[in-house]
């Protein structure tokens, strides 16, 4: 873990398991995606924002976009260095950096990760002001937008249902799950 006077940085080392690797045996993009989750997470809980910290307030983080660039390939059984940073904090929203770093040494991913903290019926709230005492002030950043070209004429619609297993801790569908 990260050394505990840096609160805006967390390095966890994750190991690429079986069962997150396709048939090519590489970590797939999901793979990515959870590990840059879980790192979030692990970071929270460190500095002191736990699931009781946030129950007790209401609150959670939703992501709004993530934006991920791959560039190497995480082999199955390789252990990699994943370093989350908070870089921005702005007023219902903030932007993460997640790096993931091959054995080898070199740059396998690049998440930025824009999430939106919201009350408990969703609604998007200020960021409290328990972040910016412990992660301080932050450069300000726009937060991405997907733009979406229309809907072509004879698209298939596919309609789901969240499983159970999708559901995290916090009791939202997993964004990972989906990509």
């Amino acid at each position: 873990m990260s050394d505990p006077r840096d609160a805006r940085r967390e390095t966890v080392r994750y190991r690429a398991r079986f069962d997150e690797c396709g048939p090519g045996g590489v970590l797939r993009t999901s793979g990515l995606m959870r590990w840059a989750q879980d790192s979030a997470w692990l970071h929270s809980q460190r500095v002191g924002f736990t699931r009781e910290w946030y129950a007790q307030r209401g609150l959670a983080w939703l992501v709004r976009c993530a934006d991920l660039t791959v560039t190497g390939q995480i082999a199955m059984g390789e252990t990699a260095s994943v370093t989350t940073n908070v870089i921005g904090i702005r007023r219902v929203w903030a932007r993460r950096r997640t790096d993931v770093v091959g054995a080898d040494g070199l740059p396998a991913a690049t998440i930025l990760t824009d999430w939106v903290v919201v009350d408990d019926r969703s609604l998007p709230l200020r960021v409290p002001p328990e972040f910016t005492a412990v992660f301080g002030e932050s450069l300000p950043f726009e937060p991405a937008r997907v733009a979406l070209e229309p809907t072509p004429p004879g698209a298939v619609e596919l309609r789901f249902a969240v499983r159970d297993h999708e559901i995290d801790p916090m009791a939202h569908a997993n964004n990972a799950v989906y990509v």
